[in-house]
């Protein structure tokens, strides 16, 4: 089955994805397998269809749209978790199985089946890991994707946003890595990043003055600046400075972003840090203690007014949550003028951490309390980026899957053992 999909991804358009993974997957006993991909603010998932499908194969008379809270196929999203669904009488059941590229959360798959044994489940495992990796390979190209997973138009600076920026999750043995945004469909002037260089794991994150398209430009030029100079050996704060001179060169000092640029040696725990203009990071110690890392800020990036910028250095402990904010986060206001606050969004993280949720589900529920405590329309961008260390040792698969909301890996069979599922057996 994955063989023979593999070699047919090659030259597939993604409109043939849905038909092709039917024919390919009834070798194994599926009789049904269904893809929804989740919207851009992880609301809903919706069912990507395509050429090719008939009453046998595709999804006449499915529903095309699945609500997230509340369905036994988001529970499967938000748990990372394959859980299994209504029973099909004589066809056998439904099973949701969570669509994941690493740790990224494309959306489900709803898997239709006869069999429920040990071996079915890993083959639904399987193909779920395939799926995702070629609807990764294909969504760069695809406007049908693209369209699939916005419930309203992006206004031109979100368009720009999120073609730049990395996926939102990243997890290895070392590092957890997740960030999320709003408005999803309006952002403006943030954007983060990171990147992995052998030991050294890099953080940013800009906020760029403005909300409009104009500060889409700026948060671009500097994200442009910060990646050229990293990668040419430059350090923290000469990449600071880069992105300082580049503002400047486009705009004189009409246009300015604040940011926070890191470097994290993963061999250590030594963090290294510039604050340019923005609020101070958080580190989350211990699942309760809250800590703003202290150094004297610089001026905003494109604003020249010859403040010394600064590196400081701090020391990680093994299991601390690094977090990066933008005034959109904290700031965010209700109509009684009751900002979101820093007390209560830590606290926010260190609850649903102590719940056990996987880090990217707990920072899509933070953005969506976030708008319901601005009624569902912010006035600024809000942006998060959290960061995990894992400790100097690099740890078991199992850790930074269980924080990412993957299924544990088995090592002594190689493959992943379904959560979720051992009850439905």
């Amino acid at each position: 089955m994955l063989g023979s999909l593999l070699a047919a991804s090659h030259l597939m358009p993604l409109e043939l994805l849905p038909a092709k993974t039917a024919e390919h997957a009834a070798g194994v006993g599926f009789t049904q397998v269904l893809i929804y991909v989740v919207d851009l603010q992880g609301d809903v998932l919706r069912l990507l269809t395509g050429e090719g499908l008939d009453a046998g194969q595709g999804a006449v008379g499915e529903e095309t749209e699945l609500k997230i809270e509340g369905t036994v196929a988001g529970r499967a999203f938000q748990y990372g978790q394959i859980v299994a669904g209504a029973e099909t009488g004589g066809a056998g059941s439904h099973w949701w199985v969570p669509l994941l590229d690493g740790t990224e959360r494309l959306g489900v798959l709803r898997i239709t089946t006869i069999h429920g044994d040990q071996r079915a489940l890993e083959d639904m495992e399987l193909l779920s890991a395939l799926l995702a990796l070629i609807i990764d390979s294909k969504r760069r190209s695809s406007d049908s994707y693209a369209r699939l997973t916005r419930v309203k138009p992006l206004d031109v600076a979100a368009e720009m946003q999120w073609h730049l920026m990395p996926p939102p999750t990243y997890a290895d043995g070392r590092v957890m890595i997740s960030a999320a945004m709003e408005p999803a469909y309006k952002i403006s002037g943030d954007a983060y990043d990171y990147a992995i260089a052998g030991h050294l794991v890099h953080l940013s994150l800009f906020d760029a003055m403005g909300h409009d398209t104009a500060a889409g430009l700026t948060a671009n030029l500097a994200m442009g600046a910060c990646r050229n100079a990293r990668r040419a050996g430059a350090g923290l704060v000469e990449t600071s400075e880069r992105i300082e001179e580049v503002l400047i060169e486009q705009y004189g000092q009409t246009r300015y972003a604040t940011g926070i640029l890191a470097d994290l040696d993963t061999r250590t725990g030594a963090l290294t840090w510039v604050n340019r203009g923005h609020h101070p990071p958080v580190v989350i110690r211990g699942g309760r203690w809250i800590t703003l890392l202290d150094c004297p800020p610089a001026h905003p990036m494109g604003t020249a007014l010859g403040l010394p910028a600064l590196l400081c250095r701090d020391q990680l402990e093994p299991g601390d949550r690094l977090v990066l904010y933008t005034d959109g986060i904290t700031e965010a206001r209700r109509g009684g003028n009751e900002e979101f606050g820093l007390p209560r969004f830590t606290d926010f993280l260190i609850r649903h951490h102590a719940a056990g949720l996987p880090v990217p589900e707990t920072l899509r529920r933070l953005i969506h309390a976030v708008l319901e405590h601005h009624d569902g329309h912010l006035q600024d961008d809000a942006t998060v980026l959290f960061c995990e260390w894992l400790g100097p040792v690099p740890q078991p698969t199992v850790r930074a899957a269980a924080l990412a909301g993957l299924p544990p890996t088995d090592a002594g069979a190689g493959r992943a053992t379904p959560q979720g599922a051992a009850g439905h057996r």
